[in-house]
Formats: structure tokens, C-alpha cells, sequence
């Protein structure tokens, strides 16, 4: 059997990426604690991290879909007050987005990195 034949479909290694499961075999168990990713999937021995600096796809992941759900929400918020936008109950539900979210899209946005870099950027 050959890599080639071993790799899912581009959209099932997506799926299983947001899921925190491993991208090749869809195995879990990928984290031994919430911000400690093993570093090879305990089913496949898919090696993650190919080289130093690749978790800064996934750090720029969070990011992306921190800022994606902030904008969402304060246009939402906005366009449902308009003229007269309370500022302080909009804060009060985006500040503990910003603080808390990105720590909460963590281990997915890192699943998601190695998903995506599986099926769209690698050659193997």
C-alpha cells in the first residue's frame, strides 16, 4: 500500500481535522492535555510538526477565525441597533471572545493546520 492510496479525499481530511482527529487515518486521542498535541498520531505515526515554525499556519488559523467570529458579531449586534448601539453590552460579549476564544480553537486550529497542509500543500 502506498501513501498515495492511504490518503482520504480532501474533504474527509478537512473534516476530520475540525474534529481534532488525525488527518491520514481519523484516529483520536491526539492531545495529552488541552495545549499538548503528541507529536505523532498514535494509530498512523503521522510525524505533525514536518519542521520548526509549521504550527505558525495554526496560530494564524486561530487568529482568522478569532477576528472571522469577532467581525461576524459586532456586525450582527450593530445592524440589529442601529442608530442607538449599546457599546458596553457589545464589549461585554466580545472581550471575553477575544480572551477566551483563541484558547478554545486551540487543539482544533492545529488539527485543522496539519489538515489543510495535508490536503492542499503536501506532495506525499
Amino acid at each position: 500500500m502506498t501513501n498515495r492510496t492511504m490518503q482520504p479525499s480532501r474533504a474527509l481530511t478537512l473534516w476530520r481535522g475540525l474534529r481534532r482527529k488525525c488527518p491520514r487515518c481519523g484516529a483520536g486521542k491526539l492531545f495529552r492535555r488541552w495545549f499538548h498535541m503528541v507529536p505523532d498520531c498514535p494509530s498512523c505515526h503521522l510525524h505533525f510538526e514536518r519542521e520548526p515554525g509549521y504550527w505558525v499556519g495554526a496560530v494564524a488559523i486561530n487568529t482568522m477565525v478569532i477576528g472571522i467570529l469577532f467581525t461576524i458579531l459586532l456586525v450582527v449586534f450593530s445592524a440589529m441597533t442601529v442608530p442607538d448601539i449599546p457599546w458596553v453590552p457589545l464589549l461585554m460579549a466580545e472581550i471575553p471572545l477575544m480572551g477566551l476564544g483563541p484558547i478554545a480553537f486551540y487543539p482544533y486550529s492545529k488539527t485543522l493546520w496539519v489538515a489543510l497542509d495535508r490536503a492542499f500543500l503536501s506532495h506525499l
